[in-house]
């Protein structure tokens, strides 16, 4: 199995447990707060923070895709370009940096890294 293949595996099944959490806790998005939070007091929480990074650009390029399909404006426009799981944390942190007055800490992680799809993957 290569390395992508295992990233892929294990960010599947990741996701699917942070899903099943998500689920669990009445669906509430994990703000820019907890997920420092987890990073910093938990063994693996870099790790299990990536994972989480990785799911949401995954939800919202689901959500941007169905939009489209649906005839509607999507909401970001990936158009053959690269965007991989590996680039979850550089678009979050890019988005952090350049926009830091703009996000508070009990904002949702969702919030930041949907901007940072549009503004990387603009639509013409």
């Amino acid at each position: 199995m290569t390395s992508a293949a295992r990233w892929s595996s294990r960010c599947l099944g990741f996701v699917a447990l942070l899903g099943l959490f998500a689920v669990s806790t009445a669906s509430q998005a994990m703000s820019i707060r907890e997920l420092r939070l987890l990073e910093s007091n938990e063994k693996d929480g870099k790790l299990y923070a990536n994972y989480y990074l990785v799911g949401v650009v995954e939800g919202l390029r689901e959500a941007s895709e169905a939009e489209q399909r649906a005839g509607q404006k999507p909401l970001f426009c990936v158009n053959g370009r690269r965007l991989e799981p590996s680039m979850a944390r550089t678009l979050y942190q890019t988005e952090l940096t350049r926009n830091a007055d703009s996000y508070e800490a009990d904002m949702p992680v969702q919030l930041v890294v949907s901007a940072a799809l549009r503004n990387s993957y603009r639509c013409n």
